[in-house]
């Protein structure tokens, strides 16, 4: 008559894989196949020893026959049902009780059955604490103690009776004891790993936000050097221009048709330059874009072809704009188009010596294709997504090289387009830009 060794736990925990029995039905068989166990012992021992029943035989029979009869049925309820219909607790009382009559009618002192009741009192103290295990085990101890009394051979004095009931009683009692402090042992480390564990996730929190945090601050910082970079690359172009008109002004070498394309050159780029420091105040003022915000109007692709290749400082002769439909004009942000297509043609007229700068616009009503297409040395193979990262160069240039392409990039992702560098046929490269633009 085992005990049930089952941890104190009210609810089954279900395992997480499929078709493993909850953790309380495992341990309810295996309570049921140690009381098996015990049962076959006690009927081996008295096949062994049939001596110790004294005059008493059939009774000892009759209750281990009994005893074999509770525990295959609660094997057979187990395997049938999954989970027994009475309580453990109450299973672990009559344990208990099978195994003071077994000793009483097995030698009473001399009983080795006696060896079940400490399994009872490790149950109770693990099931309802190490206070009621120590009650249980001094109720135990008393009811050896009776067994003993009535069930030793004559033999045995009342005295020995009471010193062998003594005895059982303070090893049950101290049974007890030691389950309930290895039980306290066992809680205080469950507290101590779980204290430990909830101190390393909240360790494991703070480094990934102060992480966050760190990368964020290196983000921000990136941005505004980016920023501060795009605004001297693109300073660079109407700078330039607007020192050589000055000379051409100041000499009156400019008149006519040259005067006006001039004056129309100075605005573009007044624009370029009012837009280059709204650009520095969106940096100042937040951890955005460094290519400013976006701000969209009507633009006509006939001028915007002339205002590129003026700003490109492409010369009359190495000029050739093409804009399809003629008159097409679409609604977007006339400065990040310019500035697009201006690092682009400025980047073909470049690296093309003194042939002609081809610029197309065509819109179809939702998409703008512009391509810049040259006759220069083109880009060596595998190249094509290398030189539009920033900072990367081809070739001995200088100041803010490899910058362009890589704003011009920039500046169609922000647009939600996409910018490809194809090979030209026959020679040179076509810098094809398209993004999805309504008409205006």
């Amino acid at each position: 008559m085992a005990a049930d060794p089952v941890r104190s736990r009210e609810a089954s925990t279900v395992t997480a894989h499929a078709g493993e029995l909850p953790e309380r039905t495992r341990e309810e068989r295996q309570a049921v196949v140690l009381r098996i166990c015990v049962v076959l012992g006690a009927v081996g021992l008295l096949v062994a020893r049939p001596d110790l029943t004294g005059a008493r035989p059939v009774v000892a029979a009759v209750l281990i026959g009994l005893s074999a009869v509770y525990a295959a049925a609660l094997g057979v309820v187990s395997v049938l049902r999954g989970r027994l219909p009475v309580p453990p607790a109450v299973l672990t009382g009559i344990d208990g009780l099978l195994a003071l009559l077994a000793c009483g009618l097995t030698g009473g002192v001399a009983s080795p059955m006696v060896a079940a009741l400490p399994l009872v009192v490790i149950a109770i103290a693990l099931r309802g604490g190490h206070r009621l295990g120590q009650l249980v085990a001094l109720g135990l101890g008393v009811g050896y103690t009776v067994a003993a009394l009535l069930g030793s051979d004559p033999g045995v004095t009342v005295g020995a009776a009471v010193v062998a009931g003594l005895w059982w009683t303070g090893f049950l009692f101290a049974t007890a004891v030691l389950t309930g402090v290895l039980v306290r042992l066992l809680e205080r480390q469950l507290a101590d790993i779980a204290t430990t564990r909830a101190r390393a996730e909240s360790e494991h929190e703070r480094y990934l936000s102060e992480r966050a945090l760190r990368d964020r601050i290196v983000s921000q910082s990136r941005a505004r050097l980016d920023g501060a970079r795009v605004v001297l690359h693109e300073f660079r172009t109407p700078v330039a221009s607007l020192t050589a008109l000055s000379a051409d002004l100041a000499a009156g070498r400019l008149g006519g048709d040259a005067a006006r394309r001039a004056s129309r050159l100075l605005a573009d780029h007044a624009a370029h330059l009012q837009d280059m420091l709204d650009g520095l105040a969106d940096l100042a003022v937040a951890d955005g874009s460094p290519l400013g915000r976006d701000r969209p109007r009507r633009v006509a692709l006939a001028e915007l072809a002339d205002a590129v290749l003026d700003a490109a400082g492409i010369a009359a002769h190495r000029r050739h704009p093409v804009v399809e439909p003629a008159g097409a004009a679409v609604h977007c942000d006339p400065q990040r188009l310019r500035r697009m297509l201006t690092n682009l043609a400025e980047n073909a007229a470049r690296h093309s010596g003194d042939e002609v700068v081809e610029l197309h616009l065509a819109h179809d009503g939702a998409v703008l294709t512009a391509e810049v297409r040259d006759r220069g040395p083109g880009l060596p193979a595998g190249q094509e997504g290398v030189v539009t990262a920033k900072g990367v160069a081809l070739g001995e240039r200088r100041g803010t090289a490899g910058l362009g392409l890589w704003i011009a990039e920039a500046l169609a992702s922000a647009m939600d387009g996409e910018l490809s560098l194809l090979p030209r046929e026959g020679g040179g490269l076509v810098a094809r830009l398209t993004l999805p633009l309504a008409g205006a």
